[in-house]
């Protein structure tokens, strides 16, 4: 990953700072050797210590809420749910100059789906819907609201900078981009109770071993709301020869998932727009996104 910084509030975050955090607030692990992580995540840099735990720390004060977030329900929803998620261990505050909370989790082995491909994409995509199917029958009693929970029509001053200027240097059809998210934006809205949804499905996300999906990982904009965001790895990580797959196993109705394709629309143009100098491996996930999901808005138009 490149050392540019994403965000103009993010904080400076080394191994030496992780140490000398580790040694003052849980010195019976202070003698671990720490490690960065590499990662293309946007809100917090991970570091290994020793070989069973890892250490997570927001690069940005806005991503400090997740902490507290992770920490209340990973627990609460880890029995519920068919894959390893991250268990956290140990809750970190401000010190040492660097003014977050922040956590320690047990270490889980794999690589990201955007490093190490799956070799059974159909075996992922109902795994996957598997997952979210369980996800949603978890009682979303007290549930913080999700990132993502809400209507993608939220974001619609947001796609349309991205369409006009990713239009304008020739990145999009700006012509067909434009003509699918006026699509979106006619679409039924959720009716439905708030039901719990990750929120943040992307390869970065989802780790991988011997070739088989094995973890969700990032639960940092887990919370309730719309299911339909989680549809997203339909046009992220899966094939169209699988996504049919997916959606039964993911257990959704027809309005659901044309939300889901509405949300990967919108979140490829926002990432490529955003991203694709300051995170490229973040921003191929995005152009995929947009053009799997633009593809089936053409397709469907004739």
């Amino acid at each position: 990953m490149s050392s540019v910084k994403m965000h103009a509030d993010e904080v400076d975050i080394d191994k030496s700072l992780v140490g000398r955090l580790v040694a003052a607030q849980f010195p019976r692990w202070a003698h671990l050797p720490v490690t960065k992580v590499p990662s293309a995540g946007t809100d917090n840099a991970m570091y290994r210590l020793g070989s069973d735990l890892v250490v997570r720390l927001p690069r940005i004060p806005d991503a400090a809420r997740q902490v507290d977030k992770e920490q209340r329900w990973l627990p609460f929803l880890a029995p519920h749910l068919p894959l390893a998620v991250p268990v956290p261990l140990g809750k970190g505050v401000p010190g040492e100059g660097y003014e977050l909370p922040w956590s320690v989790y047990r270490w889980l082995d794999g690589a990201n789906a955007f490093d190490e491909p799956v070799a059974d994409v159909a075996e992922t995509a109902m795994e996957l819907g598997r997952f979210g199917a369980a996800l949603r029958t978890v009682d979303a009693a007290g549930g913080p609201a999700s990132f993502r929970g809400g209507p993608v029509r939220t974001r619609d001053d947001e796609v349309r900078a991205a369409i006009r200027d990713l239009g304008a240097d020739g990145t999009v059809d700006a012509e067909a981009a434009t003509a699918a998210w006026e699509e979106v934006l006619r679409l039924p809205q959720w009716t439905g109770d708030p039901v719990w949804v990750h929120s943040d499905l992307l390869p970065g996300n989802l780790l991988v071993r011997a070739g088989r999906l094995s973890a969700v990982i990032d639960f940092g904009c887990v919370g309730v709301g719309d299911p339909a965001c989680d549809m997203m790895a339909a046009w992220t990580l899966l094939t169209a020869g699988t996504r049919d797959l997916f959606r039964e196993a993911a257990e959704v109705d027809d309005a659901t998932w044309a939300r889901g394709r509405g949300w990967a629309l919108s979140w490829g143009l926002v990432t490529e727009h955003y991203y694709r100098v300051k995170n490229p491996v973040l921003a191929t996930v995005g152009r995929r996104a947009l053009r799997e999901a633009l593809a089936e808005y053409q397709a469907a138009a004739g």
